[in-house]
């Protein structure tokens, strides 16, 4: 029986969610088709590996991969492409800020198009990082044609196709959406509800949203090179004004906070 739907989920510090998040999707999904969920521990600092392995020792449809050293969520994400059998593969965080009922949703929609979006309603992130959002989507429909309407996100779903196109490709920056808009053709989205981060906080800070942002625009194979070195120059000058308007906001010194490398 062919595996209808991957769902592969980068997780960091996050050994108390887990359980419940692969549970909820278990509800959601087990009646209607055969999927998987594939755990990618991004070299967490807590016993989140420990908690991974009990779970696929339990329950036989749930893989674990673990990464020697903190590689990002886009890194993190590629690597679980490599082990997912679906014939479509669903992406989404570990906080439980994308909630398991859109899945099957998601789904049906990639079966009629090659990448499917979620726009959230009522987004729960703080200002700064929805205008590093709105930038990002504003680039990503100037670089790669998608609709305006259509918000990128990493609760997403694409066809198996569109990901061995994007793997059988080696660059040393992988931002993931524009390898994916790319290779697709038809470009879909639904609205979801965006809600509240379960456990924690966020590993995005300011610095590392902007960095998304050049390696995107680097993944644009056919801007010239010194084209890109000065977007990046440019890229480095607008990170460190903006933190220092955002400084306040920042929450470097809460506990639990760990900062991503990519």
């Amino acid at each position: 029986m062919n595996m209808n739907l991957s769902i592969v989920i980068p997780v960091y510090n996050s050994s108390k969610i887990i359980k419940t998040l692969v549970s909820k999707i278990e509800k959601k999904l087990k009646k209607k088709i055969k999927f998987e969920i594939i755990l990618i521990n991004d070299n967490s600092k807590d016993d989140s590996w420990d908690i991974i392995k009990q779970i696929s020792k339990k329950k036989l449809f749930v893989k674990g991969v673990n990464l020697s050293k903190n590689h990002g969520q886009h890194k993190a994400i590629y690597t679980g492409l490599k082990f997912a059998r679906g014939d479509v593969i669903v992406t989404m965080d570990d906080d439980m800020q994308h909630p398991p009922e859109y899945v099957f949703e998601i789904y049906k929609k990639v079966l009629n198009n090659d990448i499917c979006y979620t726009n959230y309603l009522k987004r729960k992130h703080i200002f700064w990082k929805r205008t590093v959002s709105y930038v990002n989507n504003l680039f990503a429909s100037l670089l790669f044609n998608k609709p305006l309407n259509v918000y990128m996100s990493s609760f997403r779903g694409f066809k198996k196709k569109i990901s061995k196109k994007i793997l059988k490709k080696k660059s040393d920056v992988v931002f993931l959406d524009s390898m994916l808009l790319r290779e697709s053709k038809t470009i879909t989205k639904i609205d979801v509800i965006h809600k509240k981060r379960l456990k924690g906080e966020s590993t995005y800070k300011l610095k590392e949203l902007f960095s998304l942002w050049f390696d995107m625009i680097k993944n644009f194979h056919f801007l010239p090179f010194r084209f890109g070195s000065i977007i990046g120059l440019v890229s480095k000058i607008i990170i460190m004004i903006i933190e220092k308007l955002f400084n306040r906001n920042e929450t470097d010194s809460k506990v639990g906070i760990k900062e991503k490398t990519f």
